[in-house]
């Protein structure tokens, strides 16, 4: 057993020490610093769709939801919007699911588009700035370019109409179709009482050295292979299946979340997009994350020090993983475990009820609050217009 793997309960003081000092941004509190105007619109946008199927609360795509109940109780929301930094449209886009629990996203456009029409013509916000002082939550894979294939997506764009708006999204890859400059990127939502409910005492062994539970292959997606996940994840299986190092496997046990808290490193390879649920289990369950997507744009990047915290391997370098790994000093090992056991680094993953300090909300929030104040650029001329109502596919101008 590497030697790294024994020490992991060695963590000086100093490494301690070392590691809340390069935490101190995720502990900003928002409040004061900003003030949020939450439209109010019929409750077909939102309400009306958890009502109609509530395993909308529980997907990965939920942060939509909780955002909207997070800023109805926050200090941060203001019920005037003359002083509002920024306006927020309450769409839950991705809530219309399939009977396989899938966003049924062709119909996203038009409910967006639908939204925004609605907003622009009972409020004079929008139509002054066209969209630039508000965000919006589009979670889906692809967000805003709303399709679940990456081709169709990348060929769709972002929605026009929301070109100037700001997006908060868990879709982050650099230089793509659907990622605007000034987005915000965010974890996929994970259930914060569900994740609590599995937490082992933190003296646990960590008597696994890498971890991995997931899709190798996908056979009905990719039947020819080397598309998946560009083929990162079948080189890992190819490479270390026989690795006694190595517990990877396509099986998901009932005490995965267990199994995550003994591993010293847990794999995050990218699969049809460069993110997953895998990294918010990892960094809440202090297992270093193993990130394998060469072009992620990671979540909340201008405040948690992902460098410090994670390991970075490029795809290209997969077969070399357990070189890689076993080469890294032990000191650099406990000091990243030091960090992911800081409460506030694993509060900033997810996104619970009721909301608590330094948590995924708050991190939002922060990451709005650094944008101000506008910009000049935000605000139009009288008559000025910029976006082009008319554009987009015969489906999306469709009514909703």
């Amino acid at each position: 057993m590497p030697l790294a793997v024994l020490l992991l309960f060695a963590c000086s003081s100093g490494v301690a020490a070392a590691a809340a000092q390069g935490i101190e941004r995720i502990k900003d509190d928002p409040v004061g610093k900003l003030k949020v105007y939450v439209y109010e619109l019929p409750p077909k946008y939102n309400k009306n769709i958890v009502a109609k199927d509530s395993r909308c609360l529980s997907h990965m795509f939920a942060t939509e939801i909780f955002m909207h109940r997070f800023l109805l109780s926050s200090a941060i929301r203001t019920s005037n919007p003359d002083e509002a930094d920024w306006f927020y449209t309450p769409v839950y886009t991705t809530c219309d699911l399939t009977p396989w629990g899938h966003p049924l996203t062709t119909k996203s456009p038009r409910m967006m588009r639908s939204a925004i029409k609605f907003i622009s013509k009972y409020w004079p916000y929008w139509n002054r700035t066209e969209g630039a002082d508000h965000f919006f939550v589009v979670p889906h894979d692809f967000a805003a370019c709303f399709y679940f294939q990456e081709a169709k997506a990348i060929e769709r764009g972002i929605l026009p109409v929301l070109r100037r708006a700001t997006l908060v999204q868990t879709f982050g890859q650099k230089n793509h179709a659907c990622l605007k400059d000034g987005s915000i990127t965010v974890p996929p939502y994970t259930p914060a009482h569900k994740i609590r409910a599995h937490l082992v005492p933190p003296e646990t062994p960590r008597s696994i050295f890498v971890y991995f539970r997931g899709l190798f292959y996908d056979t009905s997606n990719d039947p020819e292979g080397g598309y998946y996940a560009r083929g990162a994840r079948a080189s890992v299986w190819e490479n270390f299946k026989n690795n006694p190092m190595f517990d990877i496997s396509t099986d998901h046990p009932q005490t995965y979340y267990e199994d995550m808290q003994r591993a010293v490193f847990c794999l995050c390879p990218l699969g049809w997009a460069p993110w997953s649920p895998r990294l918010v289990e990892a960094v809440v369950f202090g297992c270093i994350p193993v990130i394998i997507a060469d072009d992620i744009v990671l979540p909340f990047s201008d405040a948690i020090p992902w460098e410090e915290i994670a390991v970075f391997v490029a795809e290209d370098d997969v077969p070399q993983l357990d070189t890689i790994l076993t080469s890294i000093p032990t000191e650099v090992i406990l000091r990243k475990q030091a960090m992911l056991a800081e409460p506030s680094m694993k509060q900033t993953m997810l996104f619970p009820q009721p909301a608590e300090p330094g948590d995924g909300f708050h991190q939002v929030m922060n990451a709005l609050a650094r944008k101000l104040p506008h910009g000049r650029d935000v605000f139009l001329k009288p008559g000025q217009k910029v976006l082009n109502w008319t554009e987009g596919t015969r489906e999306d101008l469709k009514p909703w």
